[in-house]
């Protein structure tokens, strides 16, 4: 469909429901206030009689200031998707799904072009995208999937969370340790980074008898995490595993691990895994005081303005998925150099 049709379509739609949209007011009205839902407009396109030819797009992520990751993702989304680049783009941020496919309708009302979607939950989805697919707005992916028919939305681009789950989980069965006592600080409950980097270890600890201390959600945050192993160290339960799934929380049980004086890292009393390869974390693992950190890939714009450069000019893309390239980092192999290049 033909973006003037796309449009029109999206018009139509909307004016059925335009007392809400009267209520909701237009994204520029609105800044973000991290996490909580709200819609903030990244251009001024509107304010000189209309955009003319930019795109619109409408841009759904989760709290920027949820993890260094996610500071990133967001930096790296407004870079691309700006009025200079061909972009009219606004953004909503909430951790929790119901928010988010709130802003996803708002963002169909408004007629957006495109919806770009990193989504707080796997489920629920369909109701919306279906939404979206009869208004002719066009729903890319990115970040995480969503347990919903690829017909639904036109590219997805990811990255493989239970590769990053499994990769991390044979690494650490591959240390050969005497025994595993094991704290699993968990991120946002359904997210698909938390079921794909839970998923793995749990199997792999039912498969080899491996001890689950305490498993918890900190929700990606490290106070939460500092408190959920402060409370294992005062129970006085032996471990010797953090694997947790962000480094933000990794971070936070480093700092009650070092309030009780208990040595962390390479050839210490404690392993402590982390995920998404902050370079604040990386060189933790180069300085010895962490073991691993698994990659997470938040450079996803430049994929994403490739596919709408492609679906605008009426090519059929060559793959739905694209899954980004990621590794997992040791700390008696780690370089500089790796700290300098995959750091973020």
């Amino acid at each position: 469909m033909k973006k003037f049709g796309r449009k029109l379509l999206a018009t139509l739609v909307a004016s059925t429901m335009v007392l809400s949209m009267a209520a909701c007011g237009s994204s520029d009205d609105k800044k973000s206030d991290s996490g909580s839902g709200d819609t903030e407009a990244t251009t001024a396109a509107d304010t000189s009689g209309g955009s003319g030819d930019l795109i619109k797009v409408g841009i759904i992520n989760n709290d920027p200031n949820e993890s260094g990751y996610r500071t990133a993702n967001d930096k790296d989304l407004k870079a691309m998707f700006c009025e200079a680049n061909g972009y009219d783009a606004s953004f909503a941020y909430s951790l929790k799904n119901d928010e988010q496919i709130t802003s996803a309708q708002k963002f169909i009302q408004d007629g957006v072009d495109y919806l770009l979607l990193s989504a707080a939950d796997t489920s629920g989805w369909d109701s919306v995208l279906k939404d979206a697919q009869d208004a002719g707005v066009r729903v890319i992916l990115f970040d995480r999937t969503i347990d919903a028919s690829d017909s639904l939305y036109e590219a997805s681009i990811v990255s493989d969370m239970d590769k990053e789950g499994e990769t991390a989980a044979n690494w650490l069965k591959d240390q050969n340790l005497s025994e595993y006592n094991i704290i699993h600080l968990q991120g946002v409950m359904g997210s698909a980074a938390q079921q794909g980097r839970s998923g793995a270890l749990d199997k792999l600890a039912k498969d080899n008898g491996w001890n689950i201390v305490q498993q918890q959600t900190a929700e990606w945050n490290a106070e939460k995490a500092q408190q959920i192993v402060q409370s294992v160290i005062d129970s006085g339960e032996k471990f010797n595993v953090i694997y947790a799934e962000n480094d933000d929380m990794a971070k936070g049980a480093v700092e009650a691990l070092d309030k009780a004086n208990i040595s962390h890292g390479v050839g210490k009393d404690v392993v402590v895994m982390g995920f998404d390869c902050n370079k604040w974390a990386l060189e933790e693992l180069l300085n010895k005081n962490w073991n691993y950190d698994g990659q997470c890939n938040p450079f996803q714009a430049k994929y994403i303005d490739d596919v709408i450069k492609k679906l605008e000019a009426g090519e059929t893309l060559s793959e739905k998925t694209i899954i980004m390239e990621e590794k997992g980092f040791d700390a008696t192999t780690i370089t500089q150099e790796d700290v300098d290049n995959y750091g973020i």
